[in-house]
């Protein structure tokens, strides 16, 4: 399949599913919004490895996949941030076995086994494995050597760091430690953590663990694991508990733990199941009191270990996404948005998950195919184009008027203010004022735009859409006049912008 009938048959899928296109309705009126800058009242840090993106660990099964010779997929990496993270984990990890000698291995040790593809057929040596759906404990995978020295290739390749699940559900200590060597015999510096497992706390539902799992019983395996570990690699780093949504095993973790960690992490899905008819667009775009929860978990953990916090995997909606809105510019809107209200929390990174086909997968397609920008990935890359920094207090004026408008502010490391504003209300533009709060040199601005919220294949940033291997150069760097004490801005219905002030 070429690039052109990739993007063809996946607007026809969706327009077959799609009977009521989201049209984006406009206020005539554009309600007033004012902003001011308080360059005086700093927030948290961003980080320049706070972006990330997480993949099934069963895609090593396909050795080739991760390496140096797939540019294409390395270039994309590469545009959302020169210092990136990556994960390698998800349901698949406790599937996926280590196996140092590929001639020992009693399974095809391809991603195109969990597909169906046959070991001989050299095609199956291109496909992506997707996110596992959780309808079905996923096919073993053997992980060798050679997709361990092909991992640390590609890392090279995007100058991206690694956080690596190892198999704690369905695996032994010492075999996990043989793989740990591996991966940190190869990949180096570049690895940040081991993560022992995945979503333990829902062990008990892919028949992992009996139905009475509890903290206690993951706490003793987490402990036997990282002790048969650091005995052989007495440097190895670890993050966890890597759970599904549960605080109530995020806080004992990071108090039994917390001078074994060099993090805390945690995952969060905004929807699901994706066959629930109210997991639709308009709820994926409004407050998550999930996510306030989870955040507030998060600050009490912070506050009480002093370890840091990463969203380890988050999307839209979970089991793989929901077609008609984890492939939509809706979902633009909303991975950009999360981001900062992590950031604002005080989180130190994210990695959404995807890989394949899968509905909300930020990059969509395989090595034979090409690979494609989704709208999702979209929204990163406003936020890699705002860069890293510290975040600015911010007052916002008339919110009533737009109930789903967020703005969020950053001074990056040379002055430069940039100004991110998500106008999420489908039935009203707005007319925003930025007062910057000081002397300001030129005002530019960035849209994120799609015609309509559920658009699958028209979403641009800039006026520009995402090239082969992440290649994007904007065609519309707008300036923007000053008025009112402020830079102006007209802001449709349902987009988003990224200002620039530069300093004077």
């Amino acid at each position: 399949m070429n690039r052109r009938n990739f993007i063809r048959l996946t607007a026809a899928a969706s327009a077959a599913l799609l009977h009521h296109p989201f049209s984006i309705a406009e206020n005539n009126s554009r309600p007033s919004v004012r902003l001011t800058i308080r360059p005086d009242r700093l927030g948290n840090k961003i980080g320049e490895d706070f972006t990330g993106l997480s993949y099934e660990s069963a895609q090593l099964g396909n050795p080739n996949f991760f390496s140096g010779a797939n540019t294409d997929l390395a270039g994309f990496l590469r545009r959302l941030g020169a210092s990136g993270v990556l994960r390698i984990g998800g349901n698949t990890s406790e599937f996926s076995h280590w196996t140092a000698n590929p001639a020992t291995a009693s399974n095809t040790p391809i991603s195109g086994a969990m597909l169906g593809a046959d070991k001989a057929n050299p095609a199956a040596f291109a496909m992506a494995v997707g996110p596992d759906t959780g309808h079905k404990a996923p096919a073993p995978v053997n992980i060798t050597s050679e997709a361990i020295r092909n991992l640390k290739d590609f890392l090279d390749a995007c100058g991206w760091k690694l956080i690596y699940g190892l198999n704690m559900g369905t695996g032994t200590p010492e075999n996990a430690a043989d793989e740990a060597a591996h991966v940190m015999d190869a990949v180096g510096s570049k690895l940040i953590a081991f993560q022992l497992c995945n979503e333990p706390d829902l062990f008990f539902r892919n028949d992992i663990r009996k139905s009475d799992y509890n903290f206690t019983q993951f706490a003793t395996e987490w402990q036997r694991f990282y002790q048969t570990i650091r005995s052989r690699m007495p440097t190895a780093p670890f993050a966890g508990p890597d759970t599904a949504y549960n605080n109530e095993w995020l806080v004992p973790f990071a108090r039994q733990f917390k001078n074994e960690a060099v993090f805390l992490s945690q995952h969060y899905y905004a929807e699901g199941p994706p066959t629930d008819p109210s997991m639709t667009i308009e709820r994926l775009l409004r407050p998550n009191p999930k996510l306030q929860a989870e955040f507030e978990g998060m600050k009490i953990t912070v506050q009480e270990s002093g370890l840091p916090f990463r969203l380890a995997e988050t999307n839209s909606c979970y089991q793989g996404g929901k077609q008609g809105v984890s492939d939509t510019f809706a979902s633009a809107l909303w991975s950009a948005d999360l981001m900062y209200q992590l950031a604002s929390a005080g989180g130190m990174g994210i990695n959404f998950h995807g890989g394949g086909y899968g509905w909300y997968t930020p990059i969509a397609g395989t090595p034979e195919d090409g690979f494609l920008a989704r709208p999702i990935y979209y929204g990163m890359l406003l936020f890699a184009q705002a860069g890293a920094g510290q975040l600015i207090e911010t007052k916002l004026e008339q919110a009533e008027e737009a109930p789903l408008l967020t703005t969020y502010c950053l001074r990056n490391n040379n002055g430069t203010i940039k100004v991110a504003v998500f106008n999420k209300n489908m039935d009203r533009g707005i007319h925003l004022t930025v007062d910057p709060g000081r002397r300001t040199g030129r005002v530019t601005s960035l849209r994120l735009h799609a015609p309509r919220l559920d658009d699958t294949t028209d979403t641009t940033f800039g006026g520009t859409p995402v090239g082969a291997a992440g290649a994007w150069a904007p065609e519309r760097d707008e300036t923007i006049s000053l008025e009112d004490g402020g830079a102006g801005v007209a802001l449709p219905a349902a987009s988003a912008a990224l200002l620039t002030f530069e300093p004077e």
